[in-house]
């Protein structure tokens, strides 16, 4: 009989590998030295990193910020200048109350404006029965809108079909 223990470390490290772990011990081993019997194997596993598609005017320099905020949290990013924003927005069907500069969609859900980064993560970690998050409009200190010490509160919304809207996350007023 062999009893077989895995070891997962998972997680998301910009230039880490994370690795697995499997340790096989032999039973009838371990009574008579049970270090010697035990074989350790390593296997390298590919960090999911999630790849966001964004959409954006070509002349919006606010995105290029949240752009480079997703970047330093680990996102893979493919960026779509696009003239045509309104259309991006009408096929995703993004509400018109929640809409803001950007839209962009990771595994499926909708990214509507400067959502922060942990909030994708908790959103894709989750994965609530929701069409999506947004930040509306462009709040000052929202990762991409970031003036000096300046911070407006927001809110992230969740949406789903039928103008079903909810609070997933609250940012109150900071003062620095």
């Amino acid at each position: 009989m062999v009893a077989v223990v895995t070891i997962s470390m998972l997680g998301m490290q910009v230039g880490a590998t994370p690795m697995s772990y499997a340790i096989t011990i032999s039973q009838a081993s371990v009574a008579v030295n049970p270090s010697k019997y035990i074989q350790h194997k390593q296997t390298t596993l590919e960090a999911k990193v999630p790849n966001i598609n964004v959409y954006r005017s070509p002349d919006c320099s606010c995105c290029g910020g949240w752009i480079a905020h997703l970047k330093t949290q680990g996102f893979s990013i493919q960026d779509f200048p696009t003239p045509d924003i309104d259309a991006v927005k009408q096929r995703y069907k993004v509400p018109d109350n929640l809409t803001s500069c950007h839209t962009a969609i990771v595994n499926g859900y909708v990214i509507e404006g400067h959502v922060p980064a942990n909030d994708i993560k908790r959103l894709l970690q989750e994965r609530p029965n929701v069409s999506g998050l947004s930040v509306p409009q462009m709040p000052v200190g929202t990762p991409g809108m970031e003036i000096g010490n300046k911070f407006d509160p927001f809110t992230v919304y969740s949406f789903a079909p039928k103008n079903k809207i909810m609070v997933f996350n609250d940012y109150p007023l900071r003062t620095n």
